[in-house]
Order: C-alpha cells, then sequence, then structure tokens
C-alpha cells in the first residue's frame, strides 16, 4: 500500500519505515551493504592518496602477515 507524502512528514517515522522496508526487501546484512553505498565517507582522498605508495610486493606481504591472504 502507498501512503501519500504527507504521512511522511515525521523524519524518524519515514526512517524507521525506511529501514523496515529494507530489511524486507534485502535482509538485514543487504540492509546494511545497501546503505553503506552511500555512505561519504571520511578525510581527504585527494590529499591521502599523494601519500600513499604501496609496491605490489609490500601489498602481498601485508595481507599475508595479517592472515588475508589463501594460497
Amino acid at each position: 500500500m502507498i501512503e501519500s507524502a504527507t504521512t511522511y512528514k515525521d523524519l524518524i517515522n519515514l526512517k524507521e519505515k525506511g529501514i523496515k522496508a529494507l530489511v524486507e526487501a534485502l535482509g538485514p546484512i543487504g540492509m546494511i551493504n545497501f546503505i553503506r553505498l552511500f555512505s561519504n565517507g571520511e578525510g581527504d582522498y585527494t590529499k591521502e592518496k599523494e601519500n600513499f605508495e604501496i609496491t605490489e610486493d609490500e601489498f602481498l606481504k601485508y595481507v599475508k602477515e595479517n592472515g588475508e591472504y589463501t594460497e
């Protein structure tokens, strides 16, 4: 059932209904992943990328040392 736009003046109500609809459609994990798509993130990527240099070998070494790598 589609409700009129005037029902959604209360933003808390809108947020609750939106989250409920997402959970029903996508499941709880899907809802979280969907919301993450719209995250602004943090920091200044443009400045940070200039200071971030790593070779492929350094990357693989880091991943292996931190238990995230499987062959």
